[in-house]
């Protein structure tokens, strides 16, 4: 019965291309050890986050430095909203902020290199793995080079991302619209929704055809990339409109106020390095992408005659050798008579 029904599903996916694809992709992400690398960059991606605090905490210093009013205007806020004690803790730790800036934002800046350094050398390692390609580490200083302007060129394509993101708001689309005296209705409101949702998808489009065709090691062809990354933005975009409700819904209590966003942050990373390392196992098992196994060729073959049995002595093949002597004397004189 269950070779059957397994024999069905064979032939089912075999009749059908995009299923026996996605069969394959998901046999090299898990041959590949696609959970293990997500994992990894999900660790580095928490791991840089506080460097990146701690750069911001010296910004604002080095802001608040500059402007005293300014500071001495959140100093009163803080007092009239945080009466009593606690206030007092919070300003001369605004205090603090400000007067370590400096050696807090170097401290910062190194921790955030390191971090960031290992946060890329992970991903390309996974991605270079989804690749089936072979990478033998070379010079560990040009490799560290390698990573970073790998990690800038990164930034750029994020940049462009976050650009069109930001035409992409609908905010800002509505306040082109009401400087254009154009009064919004249903119909106007769905296509704002649409055009946000493209623009978004193109964004994410963006930035994983870089990742996946750019980031690995080697580079490789920019059409499977972009086949796999457009699939690929489409789910990013869906699970990051379920990701914001359900963390909307999560923070609201006692427990996510304090887990919440570091759980959440985890869990996202988590599910986006998949995403990404899935996307790009499709983009290696592509048709255009399938080299033919390389089978080496048999060795020659050596022919050894085996004996079996308990052989011959040199005694036993001497006395042999005599009696076939006598015996051929024996014949020959027997004919000459």
């Amino acid at each position: 019965m269950f070779d059957g029904v397994r024999a069905r599903i064979e032939q089912e996916i075999q009749r059908r291309h995009w299923l026996d694809h996605v069969v394959r992709a998901y046999g090299r992400y898990q041959r590949q050890r696609g959970d293990y690398y997500a994992a990894g960059i999900t660790y580095f991606t928490v791991l840089s986050l506080f460097p990146l605090l701690m750069v911001g905490f010296a910004a604002a210093g080095f802001v608040l430095a500059r402007d005293p009013e300014l500071l001495t205007k959140i100093q009163d806020e803080i007092i009239k909203n945080i009466p009593g004690a606690a206030g007092e803790q919070l300003n001369d730790l605004i205090h603090q902020a400000v007067a370590s800036r400096t050696s807090v934002g170097v401290i910062g800046l190194l921790a955030g290199a390191y971090a960031g350094l290992g946060w890329i050398a992970n991903l390309r390692a996974a991605l270079t793995e989804q690749w089936s390609q072979r990478y033998e580490p070379g010079n560990f200083f040009l490799g560290k080079l390698s990573d970073l302007l790998a990690l800038i060129g990164l930034f750029l394509a994020i940049g462009v991302s976050l650009g069109l993101s930001v035409l992409a708001s609908s905010g800002l689309i509505r306040a082109l619209l009401r400087k254009l005296d154009i009064a919004e209705s249903g119909w106007i409101t769905l296509g704002l929704t649409l055009v946000s949702l493209a623009l978004a998808i193109l964004a994410n489009w963006a930035v994983l055809t870089y990742i996946i065709a750019r980031m690995p090691r080697h580079p490789v062809t920019l059409r499977s990339a972009a086949k796999a990354a457009f699939v690929a933005a489409i789910v990013f975009e869906a699970f990051k409109q379920l990701a914001s409700l359900i963390l909307q819904s999560v923070v609201n209590g006692p427990a996510g106020v304090a887990f919440g966003p570091i759980i959440g942050l985890m869990v996202f990373s988590y599910i986006t390095a998949r995403i990404i390392l899935y996307a790009t196992a499709w983009a290696a098992t592509a048709t255009e992408n399938e080299v033919p196994e390389d089978i080496p060729a048999p060795p020659p073959a050596v022919i050894e005659p085996r004996v079996s049995g308990p052989g011959l002595t040199a005694g036993t093949g001497a006395a042999l050798f005599g009696a076939g002597a006598v015996a051929g004397a024996l014949v020959s004189a027997l004919r000459r008579r």
